[in-house]
């Protein structure tokens, strides 16, 4: 009886997000060899994202009643086209998601939020992320003028995953090799060898929550202050 009755009510609140919801076309999906991240372009004629003010996310609809954010890692505004990348290394909704998306399916998405992630006035800009970051990295570092000020590390623990973003990109955001389970040291021991200025150096930290939160407990023991680092975690 009281597994009929939560049905009941799982199915009218799967009714109600689902009256919301906006949807979209994939366009091309991409499989980096080895398949565990995935490269989903996508047309979505009713987003409104042209001008970014900060780094947006997308709500997107990966099961019943079960969304996970995306960033884009730019917007056409002209064709409403936009690419995003998934993690697809670990078990967990998202990832199935992703892995299941073929040519010509709908996605659904609950609504394009903002990160609070937007450039500031300042001569180095660095950014610090995972895989699962990657599009929100790309996205800033596009935002970033001029394109001298901007630099960064993105942890990659596959090898051809980390060769495949030196052919696919043009990016000073230099793969990283993963040494630790969520990356922070190795990060923290990139950072280091970089030699930035206190001073003058922002950081915007992106990616699994543990790698963010321990990341910037290592910035701040090195004299950073937390005016100059931006945070923003992904569930892991």
């Amino acid at each position: 009886m009281e597994t009929s009755t939560f049905q009941k009510i799982k199915r009218r609140a799967g009714k109600l997000f689902d009256s919301r919801l906006q949807s979209g076309r994939v366009l091309e999906v991409r499989h980096w060899n080895p398949t565990t991240l995935v490269e989903i372009d996508l047309h979505l004629p009713l987003a409104d994202i042209a001008q970014w003010h900060d780094i947006p996310y997308i709500k997107f609809k990966v099961d019943d009643l079960t969304f996970r954010d995306y960033t884009p890692s730019g917007w056409d505004a002209e064709t409403c086209t936009c690419t995003i990348y998934v993690d697809a290394a670990h078990q967990g909704p998202g990832s199935k998601w992703a892995q299941q998306l073929k040519k010509d399916d709908v996605v659904s998405y609950l609504k394009i939020g903002s990160t609070n992630h937007r450039p500031v006035a300042t001569s180095a800009v660095v950014a610090l992320g995972d895989e699962s970051s990657m599009g929100h990295l790309l996205a800033l570092q596009k935002m970033v003028l001029p394109n001298t000020r901007f630099s960064g590390g993105l942890i990659i623990g596959n090898e051809d995953h980390r060769k495949l973003f030196h052919e696919y990109f043009w990016s000073p955001l230099e793969p990283v090799a993963r040494k630790d389970v969520f990356g922070h040291h190795s990060l923290m021991e990139w950072v280091l060898e970089q030699q930035y200025s206190l001073e003058n150096t922002v950081f915007y930290l992106v990616g699994n929550n543990t790698m963010v939160t321990q990341l910037r407990k290592l910035l701040k023991h090195q004299g950073y202050p937390s005016a100059q680092i931006k945070a923003h975690g992904f569930w892991s």
